[in-house]
């Protein structure tokens, strides 16, 4: 795999699209649930284009156990962070899926990260990766994201505070070098930021870059935007350099990551569309409306063509002044969960019947 943002759209979605119909034919054989939906639902199986290839809504592995290989070859389930009591997506992997996903996130960060790998400290608890079989959306990006890193340091301490004579300390010892920093962006924002601010305390991460992503919801609750919490986190802590990531545990690896003018960008392997929210049909460039993501990667569960919950706007295609091709967009927050439970219905009694 090359430089992920080297396509134009035309030449990307071409051998996207033929990539997305073997898999669609795949977890059709494969996993008896997804067909007997995609059948019930009429679509077409063979897409000509990006916006033919089927989807399925996102909240459907909360409700069902969808997987295209038998159960002595899943080797890892990951879970989606929900509160007690809420259902959670649990997504099955395969080796060969897994080994796909690291090293196509790997490809993903060169751009920003480089090939080296960097000292790193991350803004969470260790206590999230206790089960090296099932990993929470948390421990799957904490696995996934500190390939990048070596001498690994976690900032909190298993009751969430923050270590900060550790932090002061491996601070210290790296001094001059760059740092890499991880973690979810409402945990950076009340566990790291808040306690950093309740406590007076200023540190300088130096020439430190933070990729983080998730958790958004909560932040623009508090009335907190992407420019804010940048702002706010070099006042604060000295970060000179951020990068927000879009991604999901449905498509672990197909992640979505912001440039230096902070527009979220699809790599080769991957991408996005918008969909009206109501009738569901596809959107041009500056109008509001629902992501769909699609991607090369899941090969043990259908999850290559996923409508999902959250609104975005895709602001252009190809013409990105950082120079990356392919379609750059934001997103604008997440849909209220009723809107979309019809959709979801229908595509189970597609299953039941």
């Amino acid at each position: 795999m090359s430089f992920p943002y080297h396509l134009t759209q035309p030449e990307k979605e071409r051998e996207l699209v033929r990539k997305l119909n073997t898999l669609t034919k795949w977890h059709m054989e494969s996993c008896p649930s997804y067909r007997a939906m995609l059948e019930k639902s009429g679509v077409v199986i063979t897409a000509d284009v990006m916006d033919e290839v089927p989807y399925i809504p996102v909240q459907l592995f909360k409700l069902m156990e969808l997987k295209s290989v038998a159960d002595d070859q899943v080797v890892k389930v990951l879970t989606s962070s929900g509160t007690t009591g809420q259902q959670v997506s649990k997504i099955f992997l395969d080796k060969e899926t897994a080994v796909a996903q690291t090293k196509t996130l790997v490809e993903v960060m060169k751009p920003i990260l480089g090939s080296k790998r960097l000292p790193m400290i991350i803004l969470d608890t260790k206590s999230v990766l206790k089960n090296r079989t099932s990993f929470s959306a948390r421990g799957a990006g904490i696995l996934g994201f500190s390939n990048f890193g070596r001498k690994h340091f976690y900032a909190l301490h298993d009751d969430m505070t923050l270590d900060i004579e550790g932090l002061q300390a491996f601070l210290e010892e790296y001094k001059g070098q760059r740092v890499l920093l991880f973690g979810f962006t409402f945990m950076i924002w009340q566990y790291i930021y808040k306690e950093a601010v309740a406590h007076d305390l200023r540190l300088d991460f130096g020439d430190s870059v933070l990729i983080h992503g998730g958790g958004w919801k909560k932040l623009r609750d508090e009335a907190v935007d992407t420019q804010t919490f940048n702002r706010l986190l070099r006042d604060q802590l000295g970060i000179q350099e951020v990068h927000n990531y879009y991604g999901m545990v449905e498509q672990v690896g197909s992640i979505f990551v912001e440039c230096k003018n902070g527009y979220l960008h699809a790599p080769s392997y991957a991408d996005v569309l918008i969909r009206d929210a109501v009738t569901f049909e596809k959107l041009p460039i500056g109008e509001r409306g629902l992501i769909q993501v699609v991607s090369e990667l899941p090969k043990s569960y259908p999850g290559h063509s996923l409508l999902t919950e959250d609104l975005g706007i895709i602001v252009g295609m190809d013409d990105c002044s950082c120079g990356w091709k392919g379609k750059y967009f934001t997103v604008e927050g997440r849909i209220p969960k009723a809107e979309l439970r019809g959709c979801s219905d229908t595509f189970q009694e597609g299953d039941r019947t």
